[in-house]
């Protein structure tokens, strides 16, 4: 697929970007850019997380914005804002579609188009960061977003994984995906890395450990960090949905329940907030010198 020369105007006021990718689905990789992003808003960044995950859009529900819907401007698409201060934004195929339970079954062209149109006509404005949440494996959609941001060159990828074997060896693959088209490995993050129990705080290794740590040993890569399982985090994404389904929604979309409910103001409240901040940090300080 032919594309045109310069990166695409609609990402020329975007100072940061990064992909989000994984070997193997299920490893979490949708919880990890959503909590990358909310960290990166805590530092005092502004953030946009485009949603390339076709088939399977799942951060209009962890952004708590499953009912809300994108508006076409004389510019292009605006993507949703997840409250009145506009500090973070999303865009997402869940936001075009009719109910959630509705199926995506397209063809490669059809979704090399759609990934085309969400690079070029999205009026991001200004940006630190724009996370690009992808779907497993190296298919259609990685070659066609490898395509268009040739010419934006992109910051670089976090690579996710959890610990078992099966996922690391799946990771190998993303790696060497990255290498041929051009990408930089900012690291990689092991997800799933014990799981903390809601009433001693104990975390218990239920799907052993160190996997993702010895892949970027193995590979030269930064290790990010280990991420274990906290139900608070899921409870929290809940309880985002109760809130909104009981809220006032005020004219300038802020959203406010009975408790001044706000994923970016819960978010600090959860163990894995420090975890991530640490994360954060290191993906902050990987791309602070690159030029786009």
């Amino acid at each position: 697929m032919a594309t045109t020369s310069g990166p695409p105007s609609s990402l020329s006021q975007i100072r940061h970007i990064v992909l989000v990718l994984s070997g193997k689905g299920g490893v979490g990789k949708s919880s990890i850019t959503t909590q990358l992003a909310l960290s990166l808003v805590q530092l005092g960044h502004s953030v946009g997380v485009l949603d390339i995950d076709l088939t399977g859009p799942s951060l209009p529900r962890m952004f708590g914005l499953e009912s809300k819907k994108i508006h076409q401007s004389s510019q292009g698409w605006v993507p949703v804002y997840t409250d009145a201060s506009k500090r973070l934004c999303v865009m997402s195929i869940g936001f075009l579609l009719k109910d959630r339970g509705d199926s995506v079954v397209w063809r490669g062209p059809k979704k090399s188009a759609m990934i085309r149109q969400f690079v070029r006509d999205v009026v991001w404005g200004e940006l630190d960061y724009l996370l690009i949440d992808t779907p497993p494996g190296t298919s259609d959609e990685h070659i066609a977003i490898a395509e268009q941001l040739r010419d934006a060159k992109p910051d670089g990828a976090v690579l996710v994984t959890t610990p078992q074997a099966v996922a690391t060896a799946d990771v190998r693959k993303e790696l060497s995906f990255c290498r041929k088209v051009g990408f930089d490995v900012l690291g990689v993050v092991e997800n799933m890395s014990g799981f903390i129990c809601p009433h001693c705080a104990e975390c218990s290794h239920i799907f052993s450990k160190g996997g993702g740590e010895e892949l970027a040993k193995q590979y030269d890569v930064p290790f990010l960090g280990a991420v274990p399982i906290d139900p608070q985090f899921v409870l929290l994404i809940e309880e985002q949905h109760a809130a909104v389904s009981s809220a006032a929604i005020h004219g300038n979309g802020e959203v406010i329940s009975g408790k001044g409910f706000t994923l970016i103001e819960k978010y600090r409240e959860c163990k894995l907030c420090p975890i991530f901040a640490k994360i954060t940090e290191q993906v902050v300080t990987a791309t602070k010198d690159k030029i786009r």
